[in-house]
């Protein structure tokens, strides 16, 4: 395990990724989730301080590869979110470098992981998706490469804390700074109108989610019942569990921001400091 002293990921954040956080996107109702969006423009800030070279996102909604840890290796990714009339388009070059060196880290531990390209091993072409899971966080972190990350779903979250791993022994042996963005919005059935209708485990799981993250034990995230995880249907815990691999309990120092679940699913924001000490 790396030490805090050779950290190399100085800034890592959980953030959501609901369409409404985009001022651009929210229609006529602009206070909707403006509380996460302060949130995530602070979190852009502090992403902006520790003056990262390659971002790596970590999102449920990207192109996926069935059991895999999926990463992109084309040339760059686009996409575009739509929202009342609206459309945000984002474009970004892949460190293709960092995204081969991770999945061969990954793949060396005994991880089921996939490299991901398009049309052309390069040029115009090379070019996968770019989801709203990824282009809703990066909408407030700096402009520079990225790295998607699309982790599997499951009950067996083991895999994910050693991806983690993984990632951080890949980025110290680039010898590049190196900003972590888990993509995460929490349960999805807080409200009868969603598409997914209400159940009370929304509840129960975001307000453990909450505790969880405040005390810094994103490593417990691991523990819950997966008929719990069934019936709130969070997005998060992969990515989460994905982050607290790459930045372990004594090289982390937790800052919650905010909470708050104004449609049929919860948003939550924290940001979380390495002990690299540079």
């Amino acid at each position: 395990m790396l030490s805090p002293a050779m950290t190399p990921i100085p800034f890592a954040c959980i953030a959501p990724h609901g369409l409404e956080i985009l001022e651009e996107l929210s229609g006529g109702t602009p206070g909707l989730m403006a509380r996460t969006r302060a949130s995530l423009e602070r979190l852009g800030q502090q992403m902006r301080e520790a003056a990262p070279g390659v971002l790596v996102v970590l999102t449920p909604h990207g192109t996926r590869a069935e059991g895999q840890f999926a990463v992109t290796d084309s040339e760059r990714v686009r996409g575009t979110v739509e929202g009342h009339g609206k459309a945000v388009t984002m474009e970004r070059p892949v460190d293709r470098a960092l995204a081969r060196a991770i999945a061969h880290a990954a793949a060396a531990d005994g991880l089921p992981v996939a490299l991901l390209n398009f049309a052309t091993g390069e040029g115009p072409l090379s070019c996968l998706p770019l989801d709203w899971g990824a282009i809703i966080p990066l909408h407030f972190m700096p402009e520079v490469p990225v790295v998607v990350v699309n982790p599997p779903r499951g009950t067996d979250f083991g895999p994910h804390l050693r991806f983690g791993a993984a990632l951080a022994r890949a980025a110290a042996n680039s010898g590049k700074r190196v900003g972590l963005v888990a993509s995460c919005d929490w349960s999805h059935t807080h409200a009868e109108s969603g598409p997914y209708g209400y159940h009370a485990a929304a509840a129960r799981l975001d307000a453990q989610v909450v505790d969880l993250t405040g005390r810094g034990d994103l490593e417990a995230l691991a523990s819950f019942d997966p008929q719990l995880v069934e019936d709130a249907k969070p997005d998060g815990l992969w990515q989460a569990l994905v982050l607290a691999g790459a930045l372990p309990p004594e090289s982390r120092r937790t800052e919650f921001l905010s909470y708050e679940a104004p449609t049929y699913f919860g948003l939550l924001c924290a940001g979380f400091q390495s002990g690299e000490g540079g």
